[in-house]
């Protein structure tokens, strides 16, 4: 994988065709180049997609071709002759795209003038093959670079290019397919459908849709390693941008978290209400450093009786304010900028009230600090109604705007940001109002009906002003209310146990001439194997077991009744629904096997990946795949889920080393689990069974 970091990318070759002569008449194979240079680099570098070369041969400019000159990461020019058509595309892609564009040509034959000035790679028409190493370095340094290459965009600096993810629709059954896995909150599904995205041309508008939904199912570790991958590709996204701002800060790492939001800041192209939000996002990084400022934390607890003037003596109080104060003049509109300004203000107003003379210290005299103190009570009173305006009305316009949503799933989104809007416009009653009981009459309006993570986040910010001792009666008339159910402790991360393994063998398999893998007589030898092999990470484990497996006949029902033997459970893993899985997998072992079966399969918690052995349309052109191959990543990646990664996860292949009978067999599901980093213990069916002729 290291050698390739450029897989999720995908290329446009715009070239000749066929042989052709140059201005001096010497004949340049350009199908040869393609393929012994310009291809074989790509492959170096793991990008997928080439040419139409089929459309342009015809003479016809479809809009698939108008598509790739858009969307491609990487186009690469061959401008060895004066082609009509590949100095088209050229202009085309220089005009729509600023950068990645990459010109070669064969040496000796003269620059066309209108491109003399731009740089190129040569090569040898008679050895194309000779400049591959060559042609590596150079595309991987146009790939890394953020210049502009296009003379299009370098002569109008002010000219932006498309947004080219509009351009890439993604097909609408995988969208239900990453949507019914949210619905689901099957993290594992979300993470496999996040792998095979890879190499379709609409494939990274397909991690965004699979990064949305992590985000919001807060797996965060998922979401990470997703908007990064997206990221890798486009390092300025803005959307990627932003929430991995968010996820960093969940994660705790607030350097990088602000990094992001600096990019955003920076982009030509981020609206004022964008700004608004990466300037608020900020100033809540730095409210989580004031907190830790006086809170300290779970080893370091700094004692309540301190909390207040520290709390106040942080310079991360008032930066706090300032990041959200900033990020409300950028835009009206964003309320929260707005009220997150207005509470760091008011925190600041009473604790300096409160503690006269740890406020005075910062002062050269006594009446500076009141001087400074009138003037915060001022602006407090000049922001105050400003932000309760702004709530009316982001209220009204949502109200509107659920009223005339036709597409439930727009509906829900604003019903989640009115909720949002309810809270805060009892948030502001809290930091303002001097009536206790109007203010918990806004809170219980505001949360009722509303799901636990509404009175969650209301609760953490009154506790905090609890802490403080700050807005007493207002905070002491609000908790009446906004009481949030009791977490259940988080369960301890088990050690997951997959297991992979052949199949007993069929009867008539010796007749088809395939050979013995796992002779019937052999299952006792298997169970003995395998029960070895569980038991020992039983004991190494030390802790909650879980075991991970399909339920074929032969290595698969044997590793669940193992189990079962040694009290740990186990999850039941079909590619198919149950009638389908058994004609594939089960029946061919017998009637003994498919009882087995349904006895496993009527006591076990068991999930199904697809209908059929067909894969979904969106998947059918992935070449090389099928659903068995499908099934293995699917089971990897739900279990590399609950174990929280491979470090955790141990994967038992009752195996003989060799390649399968087809593809997506117990050597592609050992060669997945190594790339992942699960510790593999390989139960080598050859010596086990005695077929090694040893």
């Amino acid at each position: 994988m290291a050698n390739k970091p450029y897989e999720r990318m995908r290329a446009f070759i715009v070239t000749p065709f066929d042989k052709k002569p140059d201005a001096e008449g010497r004949i340049i194979d350009f199908d040869a180049v393609r393929k012994q240079l310009i291809e074989p680099a790509l492959d170096r570098l793991g990008l997928t997609g080439r040419t139409t070369g089929e459309i342009v041969k015809a003479g016809n400019i479809h809009a698939d071709m108008f598509q790739r000159l858009l969307t491609a990461d990487l186009v690469v020019a061959e401008v060895s002759i004066h082609n009509a058509n590949v100095f088209y595309e050229l202009g085309i892609r220089h005009a729509l795209r600023p950068q990645r564009t990459f010109m070669l040509r064969s040496k000796g034959d003269k620059y066309p003038f209108d491109l003399e000035t731009y740089r190129y790679m040569t090569y040898d028409r008679e050895a194309p093959a000779a400049a591959v190493d060559e042609l590596v370095a150079a595309l991987r340094a146009t790939l890394d670079s953020t210049d502009q290459d296009s003379p299009v965009f370098r002569s109008l600096p002010g000219l932006r290019e498309q947004e080219h993810s509009h351009f890439l629709p993604v097909p609408v059954d995988f969208r239900e397919e990453v949507e019914l896995a949210q619905a689901r909150k099957q993290r594992g599904d979300l993470n496999l459908l996040a792998m095979e995205t890879q190499g379709f041309q609409w494939g990274g508008e397909g991690l965004r849709v699979v990064g949305r939904a992590q985000f919001k199912l807060k797996d965060y570790a998922g979401a990470r390693e997703t908007w990064e991958k997206i990221r890798d590709d486009h390092p300025d996204d803005k959307e990627a941008c932003i929430l991995l701002s968010s996820i960093y800060q969940r994660l705790g790492d607030l350097t990088r978290s602000d990094q992001m939001l600096k990019r955003v800041l920076t982009h030509p192209d981020t609206t004022p209400y964008e700004r608004a939000e990466a300037y608020t996002l900020m100033g809540r990084n730095a409210k989580t450093l004031w907190i830790a400022d006086w809170e300290g934390d779970d080893k370091n607890p700094i004692p309540a009786q301190v909390r207040p003037q520290n709390a106040l003596q942080s310079r991360y109080l008032e930066e706090s304010f300032s990041l959200c104060e900033k990020g409300f003049g950028e835009d009206l509109n964003h309320f929260y900028s707005g009220l997150n300004a207005l509470a760091m203000l008011k925190v600041r107003i009473d604790l300096a009230t409160q503690l006269g003379a740890v406020w005075s210290e910062g002062f050269e005299d006594d009446d500076k600090a009141a001087a400074a103190l009138a003037a915060l009570n001022r602006q407090f009173n000049t922001l105050a109604p400003s932000v309760a305006l702004s709530i009316t009305a982001a209220k009204e316009r949502l109200k509107r705007e659920i009223d005339a949503a036709k597409d439930p799933g727009q509906r829900g989104s604003k019903t989640d940001e009115l909720n949002w809007a309810m809270i805060s416009e009892a948030d502001h009653g809290c930091l303002t109002s001097k009536r206790p009981n109007l203010v918990k009459t806004a809170y219980r309006n505001a949360l009722s009906g509303v799901a636990d993570f509404y009175s969650d986040a209301a609760f953490r910010q009154l506790v905090l002003y609890k802490a403080l001792g700050v807005l007493g009666d207002n905070v002491a008339a609000a908790l009446e209310v906004a009481q949030p159910k009791p977490n259940p402790p988080k369960p301890a991360v088990p050690h997951v146990l997959v297991f992979t393994g052949h199949r007993i063998d069929d009867q008539d398999r010796e007749a088809k001439g395939l050979g013995k893998r796992f002779p019937r007589n052999m299952e006792a030898t298997a169970r003995e194997a395998v029960k070895a092999a569980v038991s020992k990470e039983l004991a190494l484990a030390g802790g909650q077991v879980v075991g991970v497996a399909g339920g074929a006949s032969g290595g698969d029902i044997i590793f669940h009744e193992v189990c079962a033997e040694l009290n740990t459970p186990t999850l039941l893993y079909l590619a198919l629904p149950r009638d389908q899985y058994l004609v594939e997998s089960v029946q061919g072992g017998g009637p003994d096997w498919m009882l087995r079966f349904n006895t496993l399969h009527d006591a076990r918690e068991r999930f199904e990946l697809s209908r059929s052995t067909e894969l979904p349309r969106w998947l059918r052109e992935k070449a090389g795949y099928n659903i068995w191959q499908r099934s293995n990543l699917w089971i990897l990646s739900n279990a590399l889920d609950k174990a929280e990664g491979g470090s955790h996860l141990t994967l038992i292949a009752l195996w003989n080393g060799k390649q399968g009978d087809a593809a997506g067999g117990t050597e592609d599901m050992v060669s997945q689990a190594q790339r992942r980093g699960a510790r593999t213990i390989i139960l080598p069916t050859e010596k086990l069974f005695g077929l090694d002729g040893g």
